[in-house]
């Protein structure tokens, strides 16, 4: 929007003084440098943005299909609470009840993150076998409690797959992203080119300065 108000404006004075002798080279070329930079932000920004978000969603939605089919629901059952969980983490766990346990472990567990807090628990793979390990839960699990839990094909414990919802928030975001950053180009590349402007106006400015001073009070300069 700043570089559409700020061209806009130019354009304005530019026409207003489109037969007045102060009007420079430079002053046309920083207008048309505005004109293709809003054109750029319209077209190509957009543009790029819906390729990222296409591409991304894409990548997201075999991300999910994959991790459906490698990611299955067990029951594990708690076997003690582990020491250093925090009041505040109590108190998260209390909200989530009602709305179902989630458990996990590891980097993908996100058992450092609020609302979550660590158990020791016994779980049944997908392949038969007995585990015993760490986990995140949401909900307090008191020792001998069932409670659901993700795991991988191995076993081992993971965070919940991702759902359709969340690949499509996801790839909305990366086409805002992408869109954002062209245009951020496009404005670097417009200011850059009116820094440029600017200089070499300044420079021809002191060389008329300087050719002025030379004639300053001379009868034959007119001054």
């Amino acid at each position: 929007m700043n570089t559409i108000r700020a061209t806009l404006s130019f354009w304005l004075s530019l026409w207003r003084r489109r037969r007045s002798p102060l009007r420079r080279r430079s002053d046309v070329v920083e207008a048309w440098a505005g004109v293709a930079a809003v054109v750029l932000t319209l077209l190509v920004g957009p543009a790029l943005g819906w390729t990222a978000g296409s591409l991304a969603h894409e990548a997201l939605r075999e991300t999910v299909r994959d991790q459906h089919l490698h990611r299955h629901l067990v029951t594990a059952t708690a076997l003690a609470p582990v020491s250093g969980s925090t009041d505040g983490h109590e108190a998260g766990a209390g909200r989530e009840a009602g709305a179902g346990r989630e458990a996990g472990a590891g980097r993908d567990g996100g058992a450092g993150r609020d609302g979550y807090r660590r158990v020791l628990a016994r779980w049944r793979g997908p392949d038969g076998l007995e585990r015993t390990g760490l986990v995140a839960v949401r909900q307090y699990a008191r020792p001998g409690e069932p409670f659901p839990l993700w795991t991988d094909d191995r076993g081992a414990a993971v965070s919940r797959p991702m759902d359709g919802a969340a690949a499509a928030v996801h790839a909305v975001l990366a086409g805002l992203g992408a869109a954002g950053a062209a245009a951020g180009l496009v404005e670097g590349a417009r200011r850059m080119v009116v820094w440029r402007l600017a200089r070499r106006r300044y420079a021809e400015w002191d060389q008329a300065w300087e050719r002025a001073g030379h004639t300053w009070g001379r009868a034959d300069a007119g001054s």
